[in-house]
This record gives C-alpha cells, structure tokens and sequence, in this order.
C-alpha cells in the first residue's frame, strides 16, 4: 500500500516492538491517518525518492544533472499537495471525521480499567487537541516546507530531462536565436546547390547530418564535381556525403554556438544546484517527513482493506480477542474467532478433529499480537484487548504428511527445549500438536509435563492436541482451560468457530461411519478403547448438544427480546402522539370556552343596558327587537356548541357485522379487521396491524373501500405501492370463517378464497375453522401442504384464537 520506494522499505522493514510508548505512537498515527483518509481521501506519496546521494552531492557544492533537478522539483509539487492534504479546513470538520471515525471503528475504544496503559488523560488531551484540529500527524505535515520558489524555477529553467527552457537565461535564448539564423543560413545555401549547379551530381535531393556537420549526398563518379570535405559514404559506397565549401564557415560557426550552448546550459544547472544547496537541510528533512508519512497512511490503507481496529493495549498480560479474523485468509471466507487469554486462566489447550481451524486459530492469535506490536491495527471486533510481550514463540509444524518420523519428533523437541529455555513470564507460547510424532502415551505424558511447567509459571501458553490426556488435564487443573474446534458431523465440515470452555471430539467413529464404514468393523474399534475413555467422549458429546441446544434457546430469547423492544417503542411511540394529540385539543377547548364566555358577558352587559334605558322612554318596539336579536345569539351559540361536542356513534348492528369486516374504530381513528364478533355487551376485538385492540360495538363504523392499496405482480412492480382499483378478487379480507362447514364445503370455499388471497397480494391469511373434533382443522392442513402458493403456516398463537386458528404464510 506504499506508493513510494522510500515508503516501502520503511514498510518490509517493520518489526514488532516491546517499546511501550513507540507502540502506542504508532498505533494513534495508523488511527489518526484512518480518519483523515476518511474524510479528505487518500493521498499519494509516489514522488519522494532516496534523494540522499544528491542532497550530499548539493552539500559540496556539486551541479546536479538536469533529470536529478526535475525529481527535486517534483518532490516539493509532492510536499505542496501533500501539506495541503495535511490542513483541517475547520472545526466543524474535525468535529465530523471524529464522528465518523467513531461510527465505523466503534463509538468508544477507550477502556477504563486501570490496566489499561492507554490512560483516560491522553484521551481527554487528544479531545482537547482534536477540537482544534491537531493530531499525532499535524506535527509531520507542519514540518513539511514546499520550497515553492525552488520548484518553480527548477520547473521555468528544465522542461524534461534532456530539454532546457530557451528563456533559462538572456545567454541561452541569444545563443538558440543565434544557432537557428544560422541553421537557415545553411539550408538557403544547400537548397541553392541542390536546386542549382549540383542538381545532376546528387543522389538525392535531400539536406543530412553527418558527424554534425550539414552535408548533401552526393555520386561517388560526381566526386571532384562538388568542391567540399567528405564525411562519410554509403555502405556500396556508391554516395559520399560531402560538406560543401560554402558551407564550411558556417557549419563551423554552428559548432562554436553549440559548445557555448552546452557551456551556457552546464552554467544554469550550476546556478540551479546552489540555489538547491541552500536548502539541503529542508530538503533531507522533507525526504524523511513524506517516508514516513507513507509508511503511516499505508498502514491505515491496509487497517481499511482489512476493517481493522485499534486494539486497547494492557500492561497484565490479558489478551481478549473479540471476533479476531485470520489476516492472511480471504474476507469473504475467513470465520472469526473470540479468544482470551490471562483473565481466568493462562493456559488455553484447543482440541478437535484435523482441518477444524485449530492451528488458524493458534496463528490468529499469534499474528494479531505481532501486528499490534508492530503498530498495525487488527483485524478483529471493536474492544479487543492485547498485551505487550517481550516474546512470541511459536512451535508450529506441517501435520500434512502422511506418517512422522522420529527426526520430525527430535526437530519439534528441539524447538520446545530452546522455547522452555528462554520462555519468561512476558512471553507468549504457541504450541501445535504439542507431543506428536511419537508414541501416544509417551507424547500425551510430554506434553502434559511442558504445559503444567509454563503453567506453574504464569506463562501466557495456547496449545492444540489430539490426546484425551491433555483435556482431562485441562478439566481438572485451575487457570487451564479447555477449547476446541467445532466440526459438523452431518455435513462432515468443520464450522471453524472457537468454543472456549468445551473440549473437543474427534468424530472419527461418526465420520467414518458418515463415509461408509460398516458398524460391525465400527463396533469392533469402540470395544478396542476403555470403558473410561468412552464414558469420557460421550460426556464431552452430550455438552456439545447441550451447548447447540442453549445457543438455539439465546437465538430465540434474543429474537423475542428485540420483537416486544420494537413493540414496545412502537406503543410508547403511539402513547406520546394521543398525549400530544390531547394537548393540544384541550388546549383548543380552553381557548374557545374563553372565547364564548366572553361573548356570553358581552351579551349580557348589553342586554343589562337596554333595559336601564327601557326607564327612560324607550319604545317597546325597540325592546322586542333587542330581545329577539339575544335569542339568536344564544341559538345560535347553541347549535354550534351541539355541533362541536357531539360524539360520533356508530351505527353498526351486532348481525351485520362479519369476521374479517373493514372497520374503524371512531374513538382513536384507527382502522382495522374483526377479529371476533360481539359479546351481549357490544364488546368485540379489532386487529389493527400488529395491535390486536378491544372496541365496543357503538364505537365503530363499517369501511366500504371500492378501492386500496396493493402491490403490483412482480418483482418490478413491488416497489411502486400505487393505488390502483380492485376487483371483487382484491377486496378479499385476510380470514375467512369457516365454522359450521362441513369438510368438503370448507375446502371448497377455502380454494376460492386462498386464490383471490394470493391475487390480492395478501402476505398471510388467518383461516377459522375451530377445534372441535379436530377434522376440519386437518383437512384445512392438508389442503395448505398441497397449494403452492403457501410458503408455510402454524397454528395460531395466544390471543390469535389458539387451536381453532391457522396461520397460512404466502411464497413471496
């Protein structure tokens, strides 16, 4: 992912370190190069060059060629653009990469445990810098220095690598004016001679170079014809390629311009080369600056390939590896694994059959501790946790070959002995198939010995074996844990997920009876082993169903969980809007209550007045009118208030109403099916959606909706959810009853309504057929296996009519 040589070799050079404070460097400047390559984009370094040498060559006042002076200029075009790339634009900005970085790599990676070396006081600096835009890279990018004016005059003075600029300087453009008069010169007076007096004399009619000098090619019989000095003849011989003496001076002159032209060119590149001398300092540093910003942003390119994160490093030895993936294995087939290691034991022994992941697992580990220490971040779930180590060492052979021979055992003990040498309690130990290669007994007895001696001495260990030995071993001593590979037997796959604290089985009686070996030979094998270990692989197979059982039980619990959550923000959700929707009305109510009972004393004030006045000779006439214009106030106050507080009944009869009717229930504005009839109250259920809600009969309205809403046949019509008119095939309600029925009557009506059901795009259909004998409810059940537009159905649940209902699902 380096995009310059310097960078690369910066990149095979890494190892992995056991300096705290340079790892944890590291590791925030992969962090913080993510975020940037997330909000600005990646950047390219291709430009920088090991530009030592030159630099040395410029510090000794040395003239650079012109190609070395090109590669300068391009490096400070690169350090322009990248310092640029470097610059937060705002704070807003920054405040919007963090967010986002958070939201890919995890919201919160910060551990608060005590152990953890990360301390929350760099991460409170780190917010405080990073408010203004400043990270562990600002430094690197504020260091760049452009040396704009160097660049542009290298790039004014040198075109290309063999191309100077005429306007390099007054001298040279003089010079180039001067070589093309003369150069015109030449061929006015060569044109004359090919046109003129030594037309018959020439081979061609043609102007050529040789020994650059302009020459005419002439007939080698024509020889003493044309006055002039020979330069060169053809390969017959048969032309001679003469410079003609008028033209002799001239070609001479040429040559005395072109000499003080390369003077002049080897005179710019000089004066190009001092300029650059005064810069050598920045321009080493520059050099260095843009490799190693190379080497941090390939780091967080490969962090992205990957969907790596960055790991929480502790100071105890714990390693706790949340869904950790193989980094050499394909994303699209590796299986994540979750590992720890040091909190409730230190010793981990992995058990399984061959080809079930054990050593992929041991080499995840093995790998992601490397990488960590490396400043690499991991690829593995947010929240994983490693430890520094001052070793890795790893025992990991090739079990591929058919037999081992006793040199593989001696190689393998070799290893182990130099391992058990240096090993300390700041180590990590790697073990695959620890004890093979040799007698059964024997290898089980060795390897429990090395283990229980890391073991005895806190040696952070993880182990893979065959032998029975060691999982009792792991059973039966504390801070030793077992685990193992599991492997499918039907399918006679290996899942590749790592079960902690269950041992492993071999399967090979049930794979070999899988692929075809008889029982009797099968039967003959199990008697060959003991009673004890029987029991004890029937002990670790009834786990392993205990486990699949428990794990198919949290799937479910789970998935029941996050249903009644969805149902239950959806009721808090309807709650809010009836609170709010009450508010508001009785807000409203208020304020027209204020309002007519001002208008109530305004009436009266002015009723009270025209009477006072009656005692001072009104007419009665005059009194009538204000009297009768009172009483159509009131009237018509009244009216309106009628109008206003009027409840809306229904006006539905207990024997119109059918299962499955279009209703409303007019009290919360909702719209339903019913999904029971009426008690001698008038008290009936209504399935709402999902809701199943309880109405009384004065409370609701029949719907008559000549059209609604459906999708559209097929795939591509699915997503335009158009109103278009239905026919008596899409007015079809979602149950049918078919209490009272007999079973070929019920079958027959229910052939009908299953096929206007799936025309009207119904996704499931409640059918009613009650318990009773339980002859209708299997007839209705048969007939739903043969149709086949029925993806699947169950019998109803709580609340859903129990027994007496079928739930049929469409095929989508």
């Amino acid at each position: 992912h380096a995009s310059s040589e310097p960078g690369r070799k910066k990149c095979m050079a890494l190892q992995p370190m056991t300096d705290i404070n340079k790892v944890l460097k590291m590791q925030q400047e992969t962090e913080d190069a993510v975020s940037r390559v997330f909000r600005k984009g990646s950047t390219s370094f291709g430009s920088n060059k090991d530009l030592g040498g030159p630099i040395k060559s410029l510090a000794i006042g040395s003239a650079l060629p012109a190609g070395v002076l090109l590669q300068i200029a391009s490096l400070l075009e690169n350090v322009a653009r990248v310092k640029s790339y470097g610059r937060y634009e705002s704070k807003g900005a920054v405040n919007d990469i963090f967010g986002n970085r958070n939201q890919d790599f995890g919201a919160d990676r910060r551990n608060s445990n005590p152990s953890n070396v990360q301390g929350r006081e760099n991460d409170i600096d780190e917010e405080k810098t990073g408010e203004f835009g400043n990270d562990s890279l600002s430094e690197y990018f504020d260091l760049l220095e452009p040396l704009t004016s160097l660049s542009t005059e290298i790039r004014r003075c040198i075109l290309a690598e063999d191309e100077i600029e005429d306007d390099a300087s007054p001298a040279l453009s003089k010079l180039r004016k001067e070589l093309s008069h003369s150069g015109e010169k030449i061929h006015a007076a060569l044109m004359s001679l090919i046109n003129g007096s030594a037309r018959t004399y020439l081979q061609d009619a043609v102007i050529t170079m040789r020994n650059d000098r302009y020459c005419i090619p002439v007939k080698a019989e024509y020889k003493g014809m044309v006055k002039g000095m020979v330069h060169d003849q053809s390969a017959t011989g048969s032309t001679l390629f003469i410079e003609p003496t008028a033209v002799v001076e001239l070609n001479n002159h040429i040559r005395e311009l072109e000499l003080q032209e390369k003077q002049e060119i080897e005179k710019i590149l000089q004066d190009l080369s001092t300029q650059a001398s005064e810069f050598c300092p920045q321009l080493q540093s520059n050099m260095t600056i843009m490799s190693e910003l190379d080497f941090i942003f390939a780091r967080a390119a490969l962090a992205l390939e990957q969907n790596a994160i960055k790991p929480i490093f502790r100071n105890d030895r714990k390693i706790d590896l949340k869904k950790a993936r193989h980094p050499l294995i394909s994303k699209d087939q590796v299986v994540p694994i979750s590992v720890n290691l040091g909190k409730d034991f230190d010793l981990l022994v992995v058990t399984g059959p061959n080809t079930g992941g054990k050593t992929v697992s041991l080499k995840t580990v093995g790998l992601l501790t490397l990488m960590g220490q490396a400043g690499l971040h991991i690829p593995a779930g947010d929240g994983s946790e490693l430890s520094f180590f001052h070793d890795v060492y790893a025992d990991i052979g090739d079990e591929q070959s058919i037999e081992q021979s006793l040199s593989t055992f001696s190689s393998h003990m070799v290893t182990i002995v130099e391992i058990l040498k240096k090993a300390d309690s700041h180590s990590l130990c790697l073990f695959d198939e620890l004890g093979a290669g040799t007698d059964p007994t024997e290898g089980a007895a060795l390897a429990i010995a090395v283990l229980d001696h890391l073991h005895q001495q806190g040696i952070r260990t993880m182990a893979t074996t065959h032998y029975s030995e060691l999982k009792v071993y792991a059973l039966s001593t504390p801070g030793v844990e077992n685990a193992c590979c599991e492997f499918d037997v039907e399918s006679l796959r290996p899942t590749y997920r790592l079960l902690i604290g269950i041992p492993g089985k071999s399967n090979a009686f049930a794979i070999s009876k899988r692929l075809g070996l008889s029982d009797d030979i099968i039967d003959a094998a199990k008697e060959q082993i003991s009673q004890e270990n029987t029991r004890f692989e029937d002990m670790i197979a009834d786990l392993e169903k205990s486990r699949v059982t428990i794990e198919k039980e949290q799937l479910e619990i789970t998935a029941y969980k996050e249903e009644i959550e969805t149902l239950k923000k959806q009721l808090e959700s309807r709650q809010e809007k009836l609170e709010a929707n009450k508010e508001a009305i009785l807000r409203e109510a208020n304020e027209e209550a204020r309002q007519i009972l001002q208008e109530a004393k305004d009436m009266a004030d002015e009723t009270i007045r025209t009477f006072q006045e009656a005692g001072t000779g009104t007419d009665i006439r005059d009194l009538e009118k204000s009297r009768q214009k009172v009483r159509e106030k009131i009237k018509d106050k009244n009216s309106k208030l009628s109008a206003r507080v009027q409840t809306p009944q229904g006006n539905v009869k207990a024997g119109e109403l059918r299962l499955g009717d279009a209703v409303k229930i007019l009290s919360v504005g909702l719209k339903g099916t019913v999904s029971s009839l009426p008690d001698a109250k008038g008290n009936l259920f209504v399935q709402c959606g999902i809701m199943r809600s309880q109405a009384n009969i004065r409370d609701i309205v029949l719907l008559q909706e000549d059209t609604f809403t459906i999708q559209g046949v097929g795939k591509a019509s699915r997503s335009s959810g158009k109103k278009v008119a239905a026919g008596k095939s899409f007015s079809i309600s979602p149950e049918i009853n078919l209490l009272g029925m007999t079973v070929d009557e019920a079958v027959m009506e229910l052939d009908k309504y299953m096929d206007d059901a799936y025309l009207a795009h119904l996704s499931s259909v409640r059918i009613v057929h009650g318990k009773g004998t339980g002859a209708l409810r299997s007839a209705v059940q048969q007939y739903l296996r043969r149709n086949k537009h029925v993806d699947s159905f169950r019998q109803g649940a709580f609340g859903e009519g129990d027994a007496g209902v079928t739930i049929a699902e469409f095929k989508k």
